[in-house]
């Protein structure tokens, strides 16, 4: 995983973890609200982190939530989010988890921008490379 550019303990890194925390929090509330079943919250991995897994009409669903400041970005945010590493980490859930891994899975990302409404984008990438 790639190193965060802002230095470790300092004000604005604490402030984007706490940022972090908020968003995904809002995100698993929202997709409650849709009759989610949220099965992991900030699944970490060798491999990475999975923001959210839930479990939606019997499929497993993979969610990375995205904040941005400006809705304007989430378009390009779409694009540059590292679906590999997403895609490895799931596997390594699944694997540890196999019960649940003869079912159906997903990879949704929710978007979030100030004083907007959440934008969920179901099935936004699939998992061949």
């Amino acid at each position: 995983m790639p190193r965060s550019p802002l230095k470790p303990g300092s004000k604005a890194r604490i402030a984007a973890y706490r940022g972090g925390h908020r968003g995904e929090a809002l995100a698993a509330w929202y997709l409650r609200l849709k009759f989610y079943r949220i099965l992991a919250r900030r699944y970490k991995t060798p491999l990475g982190e999975i923001d959210l897994i839930a479990e939606h009409w019997g499929a497993i669903v993979f969610v990375e939530v995205k904040a941005r400041a400006r809705a304007d970005s989430l378009l390009q945010t779409l694009e540059s989010i590292n679906r590999g590493r997403i895609v490895r980490a799931a596997d390594y859930w699944l694997a540890r988890h196999p019960r649940l891994a003869g079912r159906d899975r997903r990879f949704d990302v929710i978007f979030l921008a100030p004083r907007q409404w959440p934008r969920h984008v179901v099935n936004a990438f699939d998992a061949a490379p």
